[in-house]
This record gives structure tokens, C-alpha cells and sequence, in this order.
């Protein structure tokens, strides 16, 4: 019973409910939960659960949803900024570990070591995401080099599986051109597919607004892009990856993120677990010194060379070494490799069963290795620099301003922003409180103090200093979830104004028993706001068009509310594509806009308000239009979503 797939994948499912709970409320990563839960109950310890097809695959679909979404923060136009740094570290990486490891291993008489020049794109870009240092300079040259080496290792398996079975014929010149070749064509059938049918098909489903056909379509484009992939030879993700930029491009890209993120969660959740599983702690414990020498040999020897290939690319020995470190650890395609090489005896026994131990042991150690690539790369170079990290910088920040007068943003979407923009304008400060975490790094860039969290969470509403605000504003769209978020704002504080915003009347009674102070549904007061124009066009005193409309807000909008709306009749969401929002853009080294002017991006047709450049963390808002781009500046941008797409083309790309 044990060995059916559906039992092995509940009990994952109960354990890793249970261990990462603890892992959460211990302040401890969650990939350390989900790793502790397959060393547990694997193969080499309890033996509950072994490693099947089917997890096996699901494993793998996490590692394609997560690069699917990396793709979606990496647009076609980024990656053409971003070129030089993909092919010439990621090459210099690559041949540079493989050629120094290939010496160490033909003086050790290991004819296959070059596994160990792959690091683990799911794990690096797991922990560097939610640690917000994807956009840093090391991280975007991690990505680098770990998109290389997903190019890489389809040819690198093909030479490993023609040796295993002793025949080096089989990876001939013409077979490589063939591979690449195919692999070439694939390629470009995802792009295309991506530039000129994505768009279409989302903006014909998006206006259907059935949520379970958008979501149906997204996991069809994720799935059939990695299957595209997939046949011609290359890695499911890779695709996936492609996939996710051409979406990128759409309006729809915030959307379909949060669409995606619950599957991608779950099977990655299953991606570190089978990982978790591969080591033997027999093995460890009876072979500990050996296991041990290596581990330490195979991080310092891939953080070194790293660090070697990447400081020819940049002017600080600091970040050289960050990026290092940060690559040091083995990777979930150098295990496949290294699989392939032990069961073709191309590896001794003695020396392949210790070494993958070591390599699937760096990825169990990589959460507190990437947790603490600055304050290593700091202790290596002999350097104090500032005592916290900038998330805890940032947290400091938010906490002071907790501790005075300010308002509570529930919601930091179009109308939370808009607000944010006019509070700000005055002198007030806020913060505001999201559920988005694709939202809330664009407004930490920005440097807005925004916090992840459930507004309805009374905990996170004390943190966010609920006693110490003058006013709370809600503006989330549902008005269930505002029902909630009002309730637990008055069990704190009951004397506190609160203002909701709504998009019709449809709960409005009910708002206001829960507790709202006002509540402002948006179809009414776009109705107040006409009635008044088409009032002072008819000439109408203005003390009398004051009056009309204070009366209508008085009596609650009542005579407004006996309208008369076709059945079923929904109004627009914050899906809706002509909505505008904030967006970030990270100018890379060879991005078009670096040493050019706002002026000239506008003129290059980028219709948008370019509202703040930060630049070395200081913020710098309504910025001039000749004011001149540097590299690593973040642009702040406002505008319509198709906007914001077009001028962060212009600004990478031109």
C-alpha cells in the first residue's frame, strides 16, 4: 500500500505540512523543511517513501513552473540587455570549472568530475527571490551563469550517456549540429508562439473573466512550451523559461503570476524533497571525514573559480566573491550526470557514492550558504560594512514609521497606489500591507514601505502600528475580504477611521455594520463625478453642485441606486489590461538607456511618468528629463500595463 504513488505523495504532503510549520514558526527556511522531510522519510533513512515516476515528474514540473515565473520577471528585452553576461561569464564559468575540475580529476584518476560544475538553478533563484537579491548585481550574474549551464547540460548529457555506453562515436559532430540545430528551431517556436499568439489568446480569455479558463490556459502555455522543449532535445525548463518571457511582454503578467505561484509552491515543495531523498546517511555517517573533505573542496573549489570568472566582469572584488559564493553549491543536473556516470562505471564506486553524497549534502547546507554570501564574502576580504542586511534596513525603516503617526494601506494595487502617491504628496506617511509578492519588490525598489502579509491578520496589523495610525484605508476589491480586514481592525482599535473602497453598493450595509467609517463604492462615485461636469456645463451654481452631490453622498448614494443592470452584469476587476500601476526597471550593464536621457526614452516612444530613479538606495522622485541613466539605476515608471511593457523594452533594449 505504502508504495503507490498517491499514498507516497500524501504522506509527503502530511509531513512537509507539518515539518515546514515548524520550520516557519522557528524563523527557518522552508527548503530546509521540505530537504529535512526527504532525508527523513527516504530510501537511506526511515524508508517510508522511495522515489517513484511519479514523483519524480511532479518534481520536475516544479522546477518548470519556477522558471516559468522567473521568466516572467525576465522579459525578452532583458535578456538582449543582459547577453553578454548569459554567453560570456556563463561560458567563462563553465570552462573554466570544467577545465580546472578535469585536471584535478585526471591527477586524482577520476575520469568524470565535471558534474560538479553545475549549481542548482531551483534552489539559487528559490532563496536569492525571497531574499529580494534576484535584481542585486550578484544575483542577476548567478542567473547568468545558471542559464548557461541549463544550455549546457543537454550536451553535457549527451557526452555522458555516449560514454557510459562506451561509445564516443555516438556524440559525433554531426549529431552536436543536429542537437542544436534542433534545439535552435525550438527556440524559435516559442518565441514566436509567444510574440504573436500569446497576447491574442489571453486578451480573448481575460475578457470571457472565467478564472478557471485563465488559469486552464496558463498551465497549457507553461506545459506545452516545456514540452516543445522537451522534444527537441533540451531541458523541460528551459522552455518554460522562454515561455514566461513572452508572457512578460503581455499585460496580463501580474495575473498570471499569482495564477501559476500555488502549483509552482507545491511541486517544488516535492522538487526539494526528492532531493532530500538522494542522501544516503548511512554513507555519511560511516564515511563522515571523507564526505566532509569533499563537500568542502567541491564549495570552495566552484565558489573560488566563480568568483574567478565573474570578477573579469565586474570592478569589485566584493561582489565577485558574493557571486561565488552564492554559485558554490552542487546542482540537481550535475546528480543526473553524475547518476549516469556511476551506473556506466565511468566513476569507481569508493569515489562516486561519496562525492554524490557531498553534492546532494552542499544543496541540503545551501539555504544558511546563500543566507549568508554577504557576510562571508565580507570575512573573506577582511571588510566591515554595514550591520544589517537591506531587508533588515528596510524592515528597521518600516518599524520607526510604525512607531509614529501614519496611515494603513490594506491593498498596495492601482487604488492603494494612488493613494500612497497623494498621502506622500502631502507629508503623511504610510504603510501598506500586500499579499503580491511580485508587487511588493517593485515597491521595495521604489522605496515604499510595503509589508508582506494578510491585512486581516491581527498580528500583522499590530506590526504595522494599528495604535499609532490616524486613519486605515482598504482597497481591496472583494468585499468579503474588506468584511474581514474591517472586523479585525475594530476588535483592535474601535475608535480608528476606516475608509473602504468598493465596486458597487452590493454590500454596502453590511461594511458599514462591520465597522467602516465610510465606504465608497467606485461605479457611484464615478457617477458624482460626471453629474458634476455635466452640472457646471449646464451652468448650475457651484454652491448648488456642492450641495447636490454632498446630499447624494449623505443619504448613501440612494438616488443612485435604483438603477436598473443586466442580469449577471460584473463590474471590471483589477484585471482589467487598461488599469495603471507602478513598475521597476533594473538597468543592466548594456542596457540602450545607460548614458541616455528620459527625454531621449520618451522620445523613442516610451509613453509613460517616469516618477523616481533610485540610484545606490537613495530615491529620487519626479526626476527631470535630462536627467541621465546610469547602469544599476531602478527606473520607476507609471502608466497603463502595455505601456509599462513597451518602455521597459526601450529602456533595455531600445
Amino acid at each position: 500500500m505504502l508504495n503507490e504513488p498517491l499514498t507516497q505523495v500524501l504522506i509527503l504532503l502530511a509531513a512537509s505540512l507539518l515539518v515546514v510549520t515548524i520550520a516557519r514558526r522557528l524563523g527557518l527556511p522552508t527548503i530546509l523543511g521540505y530537504l529535512i522531510v526527504g532525508m527523513g522519510l527516504g530510501p537511506h533513512a526511515i524508508g517510508v517513501v522511495s522515489e517513484s515516476p511519479t514523483t519524480d515528474r511532479l518534481a520536475e514540473l516544479g522546477i518548470v513552473f519556477l522558471l516559468f515565473t522567473l521568466g516572467l520577471e525576465f522579459s525578452f528585452p532583458r535578456m538582449l540587455a543582459m547577453r553578454g553576461e548569459v554567453f560570456g561569464l556563463g561560458s567563462a564559468q563553465v570552462t573554466l570549472t570544467v577545465a580546472v575540475v578535469a585536471v584535478i580529476a585526471h591527477l586524482l584518476g577520476v575520469p568524470w568530475l565535471i558534474a560538479i560544475a553545475m549549481s542548482s538553478t531551483a534552489i539559487i533563484l528559490h532563496e536569492l527571490t525571497d531574499r529580494a537579491e534576484l535584481n542585486r548585481t550578484h544575483g542577476r550574474l548567478a542567473f547568468s551563469m545558471l542559464l548557461f549551464q541549463d544550455l549546457a547540460f543537454v550536451p553535457l548529457l549527451a557526452l555522458a550517456s555516449a560514454l557510459a555506453r562506451g561509445s564516443a562515436a555516438d556524440f559525433s559532430v554531426l549529431g552536436t549540429l543536429l542537437f542544436l540545430s534542433g534545439g535552435a528551431l525550438a527556440v524559435m517556436v516559442v518565441l514566436a508562439a509567444g510574440r504573436w499568439l500569446l497576447r491574442p489568446l489571453f486578451h480573448v480569455i481575460a475578457h470571457s473573466r472565467l478564472r478557471e479558463l485563465f488559469t486552464l490556459a496558463v498551465l497549457f502555455v507553461v506545459l506545452a512550451a516545456a514540452w516543445t522543449s522537451y522534444l527537441a532535445g533540451l531541458s523541460l525548463a528551459l522552455g518554460a523559461f522562454l515561455a514566461g518571457m513572452m508572457v512578460a511582454e503581455t499585460e496580463y503578467r501580474h495575473q498570471i503570476e499569482v495564477v501559476i505561484r500555488p502549483f509552482r509552491d507545491i511541486l517544488l515543495g516535492l522538487f526539494f524533497i526528492s532531493v532530500g531523498m538522494l542522501l544516503d546517511v548511512r554513507l555519511l555517517v560511516g564515511e563522515f571525514a571523507t564526505i566532509s573533505a569533499m563537500l568542502l573542496g567541491l564549495v570552495l573549489i566552484k565558489g573560488a573559480l566563480a568568483a574567478l570568472a565573474t570578477r573579469a566582469f565586474v570592478g569589485s572584488a566584493f561582489k565577485a566573491i558574493r557571486t561565488g559564493v552564492v554559485m558554490a553549491i552542487g546542482g540537481e543536473f550535475g546528480i543526473a550526470l553524475f547518476t549516469i556516470a556511476l551506473r556506466g562505471g565511468l566513476i569507481a564506486p569508493q569515489w562516486g557514492g561519496p562525492l554524490l553524497v557531498a553534492i546532494v549534502l552542499s544543496m541540503v547546507l545551501s539555504p544558511l550558504i546563500l543566507s549568508n554570501n554577504k557576510r562571508i564574502a565580507r570575512l573573506l576580504l577582511r571588510e566591515r560594512g554595514p550591520p544589517t542586511t537591506a531587508i533588515e534596513r528596510e524592515a528597521t525603516a518600516t518599524g520607526e514609521i510604525a512607531a509614529r503617526d501614519h496611515v494603513i494601506l490594506c491593498g498596495y494595487g492601482r487604488v492603494g497606489q494612488n493613494v500612497a502617491r497623494v498621502l506622500e504628496s502631502q507629508g503623511f506617511e504610510f504603510i501598506a500591507l500586500d499579499l503580491d509578492p511580485a508587487r511588493i519588490r517593485a515597491a521595495r525598489q521604489t522605496g515604499d514601505p510595503v509589508v508582506f502579509g494578510d491585512s486581516a491578520d491581527e498580528d500583522m496589523l499590530v506590526q504595522a502600528g494599528l495604535q499609532n495610525a490616524s486613519a486605515v484605508v482598504v482597497s481591496f476589491s472583494a468585499p468579503a475580504i474588506a468584511i474581514g480586514i474591517v472586523r479585525s481592525i475594530r476588535r483592535l482599535r474601535p475608535d480608528v477611521p476606516i475608509l473602504v473602497r468598493t465596486p458597487d453598493d452590493a454590500r454596502l450595509t453590511e461594511l458599514r455594520a462591520a465597522g467602516a467609517t465610510e465606504v465608497v463604492p467606485e461605479t457611484f462615485e464615478a457617477s458624482l463625478m460626471l453629474v458634476s461636469q455635466v452640472l457646471i456645463l449646464l451652468r448650475v451654481p457651484m454652491w448648488r453642485v456642492v450641495r447636490t452631490i454632498g446630499e447624494i453622498r449623505n443619504t448613501r448614494y440612494a438616488v443612485l441606486r435604483n438603477i436598473v443592470s443586466r442580469d449577471g452584469e460584473q463590474p471590471i476587476d483589477d484585471t482589467n489590461e487598461y488599469e495603471e500601476e507602478v513598475k521597476s526597471v533594473v538597468l543592466p550593464p548594456q542596457a540602450w538607456a545607460i548614458g541616455r536621457t528620459i527625454d531621449e526614452a520618451r522620445a523613442r516612444g516610451a509613453q509613460v511618468a517616469f516618477t523616481g530613479i533610485r540610484r545606490q538606495g537613495i530615491l529620487g522622485r519626479e526626476p527631470a528629463g535630462n536627467a541621465c541613466l546610469r547602469e544599476g539605476d531602478v527606473v520607476v515608471i507609471y502608466g497603463p500595463p502595455e505601456a509599462l511593457e513597451h518602455a521597459e523594452a526601450i529602456l533595455l533594449a531600445g
